[in-house]
């Protein structure tokens, strides 16, 4: 499995997870994995970038699992939606980079 890295700031240590935390998800087990395997990858190519890595989530979750998906990338936002059931996750990658996928028609 992948590291944990700890950074220290001041007197408070914070833990910087190095691998995906899921937060909430009602997806299927396959599309689940999918969705965290696309989304590391999508923050690795592009770090400097959320809209493309959202944009390369959204695109191959659309072509594998039928169209409307929705993606947001980024840090420090807050959300409320309606989606289809079974077809939400949200989770954080590389610390505090946030990332919420769900499908909505």
């Amino acid at each position: 499995m992948a590291e944990e890295g700890v950074a220290t700031v001041g007197a408070a240590e914070k833990v910087i997870h190095t691998y995906p935390l899921i937060r909430h998800s009602d997806m299927s087990e396959e599309m689940r994995v999918e969705a965290m395997e696309l989304s590391v990858t999508a923050c690795e190519k592009y770090s400097q970038n959320n809209e493309l890595a959202a944009r390369m989530v959204k695109e191959s979750m659309d072509k594998k699992f039928g169209p409307a998906f929705h993606v947001v990338v980024g840090e420090s936002y807050g959300f409320e939606i309606t989606y289809e059931c079974t077809t939400i996750c949200y989770m954080y990658f590389g610390g505090n980079q946030a990332i919420c996928i769900w499908k909505c028609s």
